[in-house]
């Protein structure tokens, strides 16, 4: 089938590779000409695992192709709509700006009977608002929400555990489901579970997914902040619990919390929509999960400092992680990253590195030290930090071997992703997140 991708950012162009993968032929298209031309030459603009793979093999089949024209959308039978909604700048409500920019641009080129799929996380009743003027045009509007990881976000595209679809009702919503099952055949064919449902709960499907998977990470991290004040061991209790198969173990790591630029915002914004649609009660303990989540920041700082007998000021800190997440480059509202920078307001010698994410970290905060090489940013070092758990440091990470690179062996694990034991058996003073 011939598919549009409005859209070529994070979201917009994993969706499009992964279609072109599947056999369909796309045209992906942005505003942006620097990242269209990046992507036309093959060369994916973030890091996404198997992302270049299936974008080289994509442009080299002659299925995809990338544009800045609108106009090339024309004779596609289903444009997914993937841009951005990011915060308003003075509240919490999600900035609808891009989306109605993509739906009106693309309005001139849709004929009758195409099928415009919004992908994009908006607020309830966005669909509802945009509808009528994609009807206009003789096509249908359907909301089609992503959910993917990041890290894992091609194979969550290729091979999904649920196809979400909102369409409108009668005749024209069943038409517009079946298009979809036919864009999405192997993932169907296999069994994939395709639930059709109509637009406000398609949008509900996706902000509450985030929410509860938000909700899920502060819980344990409250928990982490009464195991700190009792002596209890948070990762023993999260294991505990987690044998509860109505709980799950799942997102139960308590640490520096979550980031990126999925759930805080999409909190946030769930949150905003709700006191707007006069439910704000409803939702409001999503403002206590907001707090929770920042204080764990605050705390894994505080830990650094209590380590190093209650100052850095002048003191080498290294730190193990700038991405928000491990396989990502991506430091959108990085809790790494914040608590870098909460160190260095502090007045120590803040070294950060990471395995992809360094050239994003040091555009955004050029005032802290960056090495690529992690050896090198352990030498001579006061006190380390893991905040981005990144298998090289949770596990290829010999405490031993880090051990003879150090000043001072102090190691802070923001993620509890590493076995206390043997860094202690090495020698270093061992402090995690809700751990005696």
């Amino acid at each position: 089938m011939r598919l549009s991708v409005i859209g070529c950012g994070y979201l917009g162009a994993v969706h499009a590779a992964a279609m072109a993968s599947i056999g369909h032929e796309v045209v992906g298209i942005d505003v942006d000409q620097r990242k269209i031309a990046s992507l036309s030459k093959g060369e994916a603009p973030f890091f996404e695992p198997g992302l270049q793979e299936i974008l080289t093999e994509g442009i080299a089949s002659g299925n995809l192709r990338f544009t800045t024209d609108m106009s090339e959308a024309a004779g596609a039978k289903v444009h997914f709509v993937g841009v951005g909604t990011p915060q308003v700048k003075d509240g919490y409500a999600a900035d609808l700006t891009y989306v109605n920019a993509a739906v009106d641009g693309l309005l001139p080129y849709l004929s009758e009977g195409d099928i415009v799929a919004g992908k994009s996380t908006v607020p309830v009743g966005t669909a509802a608002g945009l509808a009528p003027r994609v009807t206009e045009t003789g096509a249908t509007l359907v909301w089609n929400p992503e959910f993917l990881r990041e890290g894992w976000a091609v194979q969550d595209t290729i091979d999904p555990d649920r196809l979400v679809a909102g369409v409108p009702a009668g005749a024209e919503g069943e038409t517009a489901a079946s298009v979809l099952r036919e864009v999405y055949h192997p993932s169907v064919a296999k069994g994939t579970p395709f639930i059709v449902t109509d637009y406000a709960t398609a949008e509900l499907v996706k902000v509450s997914a985030n929410a509860f998977l938000a909700t899920k990470i502060s819980f344990i991290n409250a928990m982490a902040e009464i195991a700190e004040v009792t002596g209890a061991d948070v990762t023993q209790l999260a294991d505990a619990i987690g044998h509860d198969a109505r709980i799950g173990r799942r997102f139960l790591g308590a640490g520096i919390g979550f980031g990126g630029g999925c759930l805080p915002k999409d909190i946030r914004a769930f949150s905003a929509r709700a006191e707007e649609l006069g439910r704000g009660e409803s939702v409001a303990f999503l403002r206590q999960v907001d707090e929770i989540n920042l204080r764990r920041r605050d705390r894994a700082a505080q830990l650094v400092v209590e380590a190093l007998g209650g100052s850095v000021f002048k003191k080498n800190v290294t730190v193990l992680g700038a991405a928000f997440k491990p396989h990502s480059d991506d430091i959108r509202d990085s809790p790494a990253l914040d608590v870098a920078v909460k160190l260095h307001g502090l007045g120590a010698w803040v070294t950060v590195t990471d395995p992809a994410a360094i050239e994003n970290a040091q555009r955004i905060h050029p005032q802290l030290n960056y090495v690529e090489d992690r050896d090198e940013a352990l030498r001579e070092a006061d006190a380390v930090i893991v905040v981005t758990e990144w298998d090289e440091y949770r596990r290829e990470l010999d405490p031993a071997h880090a051990g003879s690179l150090v000043r001072g062996k102090v190691v802070v694990d923001g993620r509890n992703c590493l076995d206390a034991g043997a860094w202690r058996a090495a020698g270093w003073e061992y402090f995690g997140m809700g751990r005696p």
